[in-house]
């Protein structure tokens, strides 16, 4: 693997930004370099397409927030789609040659489970998995697997163009994958993971929203507006609550009540030593608090 080539340039007052460019050129990052925090940008960079899905294209999404694992300054990362789509699933125009003549379904089988293995499912963890807050920039189509992934961030706010497209099942015959199985249930209950699984409907963004497979639905024009604003909480919070705080929410499911309140002492027991004081004070001044930059 090479690695990505990097640009500094000087912006206003001393701010920096910075760019990189994963190993196949299929997905770009950039970092916007700030004194209340850094901001990472992962752009899913397949347009022509509406930045479907192959090996390549995930092993660039796991590089790229590879880089954010790296960069100790960067406090959130958004993550979005150029042109008009979000992600629209995986790339389907090699998917026919199923119906050649001579089609080994075994090796197809064996090929499909090495991919994921090995592409699709490190990009997913990579998401799920950074040590930073995700918001999900949702522009446009989000489709089949594109779902999943939109679905790995923490915060996800979709334009009102925006629409969700579950094709797995009546399209394709296959199964919901990307972790679409885990997410569908725990946020839109059984009955709408289902409906959308089983019958591949339109999902609008207004209804995403209200099901709760979203954070939000802004007007198109006011998405960038809707995402620096969740972008700048984030950035000026503590890292180490911001961490502690998704590690608590997403166990809360495999625990009981009295287990879950010893997970949240313990994280008190941290936090509060590390940043009440100083948030009590700014409260107390009616100033914005400034928190450590430990992540955890």
């Amino acid at each position: 693997m090479q690695p990505p080539s990097r640009r500094c340039e000087s912006a206003k007052g001393t701010d920096m930004s910075s760019t990189a460019q994963p190993s196949n050129g299929t997905v770009s990052y950039s970092v916007e370099r700030d004194a209340a925090g850094d901001v990472a940008t992962v752009t899913l960079n397949r347009p022509e397409t509406l930045n479907s899905m192959n090996d390549e294209f995930m092993n660039d999404i796991t590089e790229a927030f590879g880089m954010v694992a790296a960069d100790g300054n960067v406090r959130a990362v958004v993550l979005t789609g150029a042109g008009r789509g979000f992600c629209s699933g995986a790339d389907l125009r090699n998917a026919a040659a199923g119906d050649a003549e001579g089609f080994d379904a075994a090796a197809a089988g064996e090929a499909t489970t090495d991919s994921m293995d090995n592409a699709f499912h490190p990009a997913i963890r990579a998401v799920a998995e950074c040590p930073v807050p995700t918001v999900a920039r949702i522009n446009g189509v989000t489709a089949g697997g594109g779902i999943g992934l939109a679905l790995s961030c923490d915060v996800a706010i979709a334009a009102r163009s925006a629409f969700f497209v579950a094709t797995f099942g009546p399209r394709l015959g296959i199964v919901p994958d990307l972790g679409t199985t885990w997410q569908l249930p725990m946020r839109v209950g059984r009955a709408r993971a289902l409906g959308m699984s089983l019958l591949g409907e339109r999902v609008t963004a207004d209804q995403a929203a209200e099901w709760g497979l979203v954070w939000k639905t802004v007007d198109d024009a006011e998405l960038d507006g809707a995402v620096a604003q969740v972008v700048d909480v984030l950035r000026r919070s503590s890292p180490a609550a911001m961490a502690r705080i998704r590690s608590a929410i997403d166990g809360a499911m495999q625990r009981d009540l009295s287990d879950q309140l010893d997970v949240e002492m313990g994280h008190q027991a941290v936090l509060i030593p590390q940043n009440m004081a100083h948030g009590a004070e700014a409260f107390l001044a009616k100033t914005d608090p400034s928190f450590p930059g430990n992540r955890y």
